[in-house]
C-alpha cells in the first residue's frame, strides 16, 4: 500500500489534500508548519522553496476526478478544458476500456482557458483489442490479390462488390485477419502497415509494410482486411458512460485551477 500524508483543515472540517512526502514527525509553531525527516528539520509553506518540492525532491501535483453526467448513456468525451492559469497534463480512462492522454504542450489558450482534444492513449500501432469496437476501426472485406513485390508499396486488390468508401484515407493503418472465423469465434487483428495510396475505381489500396511493427500477411492465405483511422488526427475522444481522469502539473511555481470541463456528445451505436 502506497504511503500518503493526509492534511486536515479546521476550516472545512475535512481532509482537503493528500501529499506524497513521508515525514518522520510534524508540528505547527508560530504560524509555520515544520516536519522532521532523517534527523533534519524542514519548514514548509516557504516562498524560498519551489512548489511540490519536499526534502529536496520534486513530484508532480495531481488532481483526480470523474465526469459522470447522464451515467446511463454512452458518450464520447471529446475535449478537456481547464479554467486555469497554466496547462496541465491529462490522463483519462472510461468503463469501456478507452483511454486518453493529452500532454500539457498540446493545450492551447482560448479566451483565458486552456483547451485540448482528448487523444487516445495507444496512438501508435498496433491497436489493442480494447479499441476493436470503437469507431476508428472499420472492415473492408476479403482481398482478391496482394502484390508485395515492393514492400513499401504493397498493392491490395479487392474483388468486384467490395467497396472502398470515402472514409479510409492516406495515413490510416491497415490490419488483417488471416483465415477469419465466423462469430462467435475470436478474430485478432494483425497490423500490416499504413495506407500510402487509394484507387477507389480499381478497388486498390497501396500499403507501406516497412513501417515499425508491421507484419506482412501470409502468402496464399484468405485474409479479411480492416482499416483503423489515425486516433490522434481524428480526435475521436474516449467512449464510455463515465470518464475518470487525473491532471498533473510540473510547475515549480504557484498554479491555480478553478474548473475542469469536457465537451461531451451522446454516442449512437
Amino acid at each position: 500500500m502506497a504511503f500518503q500524508t493526509i492534511s486536515y483543515s479546521e476550516t472545512v472540517k475535512g481532509f482537503p489534500s493528500f501529499y506524497s512526502y513521508e515525514p518522520d514527525w510534524m508540528i505547527g509553531m508560530n504560524n509555520y508548519f515544520y516536519s522532521f525527516k532523517g534527523g533534519n528539520l524542514w519548514r514548509h509553506n516557504s516562498s524560498a522553496v519551489n512548489r511540490c518540492t519536499f526534502y529536496g525532491f520534486f513530484a508532480n501535483a495531481t488532481i483526480s476526478s470523474t465526469f459522470n453526467q447522464s451515467p446511463l448513456e454512452s458518450k464520447l468525451f471529446k475535449t478537456i478544458n481547464l479554467e486555469s492559469d497554466a496547462a496541465w497534463g491529462f490522463v483519462g480512462t472510461t468503463d469501456m476500456g478507452a483511454a486518453g492522454l493529452t500532454n500539457s504542450a498540446e493545450f492551447i489558450q482560448k479566451e483565458g482557458a486552456w483547451y485540448a482534444h482528448i487523444n487516445f492513449f495507444n496512438s501508435s500501432p498496433p491497436v489493442g483489442t480494447g479499441q476493436y469496437p470503437l469507431r476508428l476501426t472499420n472492415g473492408i472485406g476479403n482481398s482478391d490479390n496482394v502484390d508485395a513485390t515492393a514492400p513499401a508499396a504493397t498493392i491490395i486488390t479487392f474483388p468486384a462488390g467490395v467497396e472502398i468508401n470515402s472514409i479510409p484515407s492516406v495515413g490510416d493503418g491497415v490490419y488483417y485477419v488471416a483465415n477469419p472465423v465466423a462469430p462467435p469465434g475470436v478474430n485478432n487483428l494483425e497490423y500490416m502497415g499504413n495506407i500510402v495510396g487509394i484507387n477507389r475505381g480499381t478497388r486498390q489500396l497501396t500499403v507501406d509494410m516497412t513501417v515499425p511493427n508491421a507484419v506482412p500477411p501470409p502468402a496464399a492465405t484468405n485474409c479479411f482486411f480492416n482499416y483503423v483511422k489515425n486516433p490522434v488526427a481524428e480526435s475521436y475522444g474516449a467512449l464510455g458512460h463515465y470518464l475518470n481522469f487525473t491532471l498533473s502539473n510540473t510547475n515549480t511555481t504557484a498554479v491555480e485551477l478553478f474548473a475542469v470541463e469536457s465537451q461531451v456528445m451522446k454516442s449512437y451505436p
